[in-house]
């Protein structure tokens, strides 16, 4: 797991290639980046299930509620199929893109 912090943003990404192995180290980590907005980079797999990838929404629902980003980074997957509760996107661009819009939301009180 290799972790970068850019201002209030954090991106974390998988070295290992282990999608299992990551989310419950993501998990278990969870503290030490909760006060950050979370980008998780998981692109180096090439195959993922909709599944693997809704396994992530409770720490998605558990960040959002802190009022926090929570985004979701991959290439290889069908975008309609995911969960709505998620924001998953295909570059690292477009997660601080999301990030800075939910950010101006909040600031305004939505």
């Amino acid at each position: 797991m290799k972790v970068e912090q850019k201002g209030h943003t954090i991106t974390i990404k998988d070295t290992q290639g282990d999608i299992v192995a990551f989310r419950l180290k993501l998990t278990h980590q969870y503290k030490t980046f909760h006060k950050h907005n979370i980008i998780i980079d998981i692109r180096p797999h090439k195959i993922l299930s909709i599944k693997e990838i809704d396994n992530f929404l409770p720490l998605s629902k558990m960040h959002k509620k802190a009022k926090k980003s929570f985004v979701i980074v991959t290439s290889e997957l069908d975008f309609n199929a995911v969960s709505h509760k998620l924001a998953v996107v295909r570059s690292l661009q477009e997660a601080h893109d999301i990030i800075e819009m939910e950010e101006i939301e909040r600031d305004l009180g939505f």
